[in-house]
């Protein structure tokens, strides 16, 4: 489940306002998260010792403070996406909540490897050099996969025949998870960084069909995934021996609440520093109300190798712990942004799939986009084209809008100007090499 919706997660990203705000959602991802669960484990670590609530080791705590820390704001996101709120903060939200899954289990893994009969400094100074190394390495597992399956879909003409070209993807997709797990480093990390740079590159390359079913197939496995994980949570009320510890789970939760503030707040102020466009207090109330735990936090919990009494104290409490926030601060949301509803009330705007208004307060998020689509526009009438000209598919709109052959543009003049980073190289040099480019011939065959 974690596999298939960090697929989904990372093909289904808005690549425009995702890399305009990358540098901020990295840092809340990363740093904050580890924040969080250092706050949460080292907390309840020092409780345990002064039998406030129930006493774990510090090794057993900060595990718990890494699964703890994974947020899954799935209801605040339906709800930011019936509003039209602003894109940056549906991005930071969105964007922050698929990297933070992944984190928190490299995080979690770490942890548990610890080596206890080292001493608790070293310990944590291996514990942090493995995340990072595991984390580098994954992501590096996922990138390749998806820049090889760019090159084999641009070079192989699999676009002829559309079942063979989507079992490429398939295989392709989910190839760096397997990969990666049997070199025991992060799958949910590296199938997550395949999917962002496969719908970056690869995804160009596929014929419309193609395009059509990857999406819908995505969206709908994981859509599955979800819904079973939860109805799974809801069953476990039921089915599993419990073990409450009321003080325990009090504790959790304030410090849950706590270290989100930690994460959210005084990171805030820093990435501020980077920004063009400030982060305001209002947007960041609403990123530290968005912490919901969810699915991510249950099946680590479910899987600690524990000791029985341990580990049902765990599930128990992160059972508690995910059900109060999906039900309270889900169920509070509609009513906290009608409250706030004067955040950025003059600029309201479509979120995730829809296409962005632009604005001058707008143009961090919007500018790379309008940069994409002036070198690869989408699909318009164009009665004056050549017959032999090349041309880059656009995505596809709106989760599966088919686009006819005779809705081809010409190529239209670069835009360069404003361009800066990494957009400059991805236009220049990444794009050119990964992307295909087809003739009106081959979309009409």
């Amino acid at each position: 489940s974690s596999g298939i919706n960090a697929e989904y997660g990372g093909y289904s990203l808005h690549k425009g306002n995702f890399f305009a705000n990358f540098g901020s959602i990295f840092t809340y991802a990363v740093l904050g998260t580890m924040v969080s669960a250092l706050t949460i484990g080292s907390g309840l670590f020092v409780l345990g010792m002064a039998d406030v609530v129930y006493p774990f080791t510090l090794k057993e705590s900060l595990s718990f403070g890494a699964l703890i820390s994974a947020v899954d704001p799935v209801a605040t996101l339906a709800i930011f996406q019936s509003i039209d709120v602003h894109p940056t903060l549906y991005m930071l939200v969105f964007g922050e909540s698929v990297l933070n899954d992944a984190v928190s289990i490299v995080m979690c893994d770490s942890v548990i490897n610890f080596d206890d009969s080292t001493s608790t400094a070293w310990a944590i100074t291996l514990g942090v050099g493995s995340f990072f190394v595991k984390f580098t390495v994954s992501s590096l597992v996922g990138v390749m996969f998806a820049l090889a399956l760019a090159i084999i879909l641009k070079y192989v003409h699999l676009n002829k025949v559309p079942s063979l070209e989507f079992c490429t993807v398939g295989l392709f997709a989910y190839g760096p998870y397997f990969l990666a797990e049997g070199l025991n480093y992060s799958g949910i990390m590296a199938i997550l960084s395949s999917g962002i740079v496969m719908s970056h590159y690869a995804h160009f390359n596929l014929s419309p069909v193609t395009q059509i079913t990857v999406q819908q197939t995505f969206r709908t496995f994981a859509f599955l995934a979800e819904s079973m994980v939860f109805a799974y949570l809801g069953m476990a009320i039921f089915s599993f021996s419990h073990s409450f510890k009321p003080a325990f789970v009090i504790w959790t939760l304030i410090l849950c609440l706590v270290g989100r503030a930690i994460n959210i707040f005084p990171i805030s102020v820093i990435v501020n520093k980077f920004r063009e466009h400030q982060i305001d207090f209002k947007k960041q109330f609403v990123m530290w109300f968005s912490g919901l735990r969810g699915a991510i936090a249950f099946s680590l919990a479910l899987h600690l190798p524990f000791p029985n009494e341990k580990r049902r104290v765990i599930v128990s409490t992160t059972l508690v712990i995910v059900l109060f926030s999906i039900l309270f601060f889900g169920g509070s949301t509609m009513p906290l942004m009608k409250l706030l509803q004067n955040i950025d009330s003059d600029d309201k705007v479509p979120t995730k799939h829809k296409k962005l208004p632009q604005s001058d307060e707008e143009s961090e998020d919007e500018e790379p986009e309008r940069r994409r689509h002036a070198r690869f526009p989408s699909f318009t009438s164009h009665e004056d084209s050549e017959a032999d000209e090349e041309f880059a598919l656009s995505k596809t709109m709106e989760m599966g809008r088919s686009m006819e052959a005779s809705q081809i543009p010409g190529e239209t003049e670069e835009v360069w100007h404003g361009t800066k980073g990494f957009t400059v190289l991805d236009n220049k040099y990444f794009i050119p090499f990964f992307r295909k480019k087809f003739t009106r011939q081959e979309i009409q065959d």
